[in-house]
C-alpha cells in the first residue's frame, strides 16, 4: 500500500477538486471541506494562497513526491531553457512512474509508484525500482514477463476510462511502451485545469 492511501480522499476534499477524476472521489458527493469547519463558507485566497494551491494540487497529483523532490524538480526546470511551467510539466510527466502509469499498466499514479519500486519494470532492457527515474525520448519500457499476468495490470489495460496520450506509443498485447517525446501542459490528460505558471511563481517570490 502506498503511504498516502488513506489520504487521497482528504486531499480531494481539502482542494475541493476531484485531481485524479475518479469516480468514487467524495468531491462528487460532498464539495465542502474536510472535518467539522468545512461547511464554513471559504474566504477570498490571497495570491499567496492560489500559488500554494496551485502547488498542492499539482505535487498531489503525481502521488508521494515530497516537498523536497518537488521542490528540486522545480529547479531542474528553472535551469532549463524555454517556458519554466512547462519544463515542469515535462520533468514530472518523465518520471518512469507517470510513464507506467500513462501507458495504462497501472490503474492509478500511486499503483505505478509501487509497481515499479517492486521491481515489474524495466528500461531499454534492465529492471529499474525507482519512480522518480528520469526517463528520455526514446526509452523503452516494458512490464517484466512474470508480472504481466497480474490482475492489477490486465484491469488497467482494459479499462475505458482513460487513454494512452500521444507522447506514449503503448502496445498492450507485448506490454511494452515507448516514450516518445517529452509533452507539454496541453498535451498531457490531467481530469482538472492545472496551472504550472502559479507554481513558478509560487517558488520564484
Amino acid at each position: 500500500m502506498s503511504k498516502r492511501h488513506s489520504a487521497k480522499h482528504k486531499i480531494d476534499r481539502r482542494l475541493g477538486e476531484n485531481i485524479w477524476g475518479r469516480p468514487k472521489s467524495p468531491v462528487n458527493r460532498r464539495e465542502y471541506g474536510p472535518g467539522q469547519h468545512g461547511q464554513r463558507r471559504k474566504g477570498k485566497l490571497s495570491d499567496f494562497g492560489v500559488q500554494l494551491r496551485a502547488k498542492q494540487k499539482l505535487k498531489g497529483y503525481y502521488g508521494n513526491i515530497s516537498e523536497k523532490q518537488f521542490r528540486r524538480v522545480y529547479a531542474e526546470a528553472s535551469r532549463q531553457k524555454g517556458d519554466t511551467s512547462e519544463r515542469l510539466i515535462g520533468l514530472l510527466e518523465s518520471r518512469l512512474d507517470a510513464v507506467v502509469y500513462r501507458a495504462k499498466f497501472v490503474p492509478t499514479v500511486f499503483a505505478a509508484r509501487q509497481f515499479v519500486s517492486h521491481g515489474h519494470v524495466k528500461v531499454n532492457g534492465k529492471r529499474v525500482n525507482i519512480g522518480s527515474y528520469r526517463c528520455r525520448p526514446g526509452d523503452t519500457i516494458e512490464v517484466q514477463e512474470r508480472s504481466r499476468q497480474m490482475v492489477l495490470v490486465l484491469e488497467a489495460v482494459q479499462s475505458p476510462e482513460r487513454d494512452v496520450p500521444d507522447y506514449i506509443d503503448a502496445d498492450h498485447h507485448k506490454m511494452v511502451a515507448k516514450f516518445v517525446r517529452l509533452p507539454t501542459l496541453a498535451d498531457v490528460p490531467y481530469p482538472v485545469h492545472m496551472e504550472p505558471n502559479l507554481v513558478v511563481e509560487f517558488y520564484s517570490r
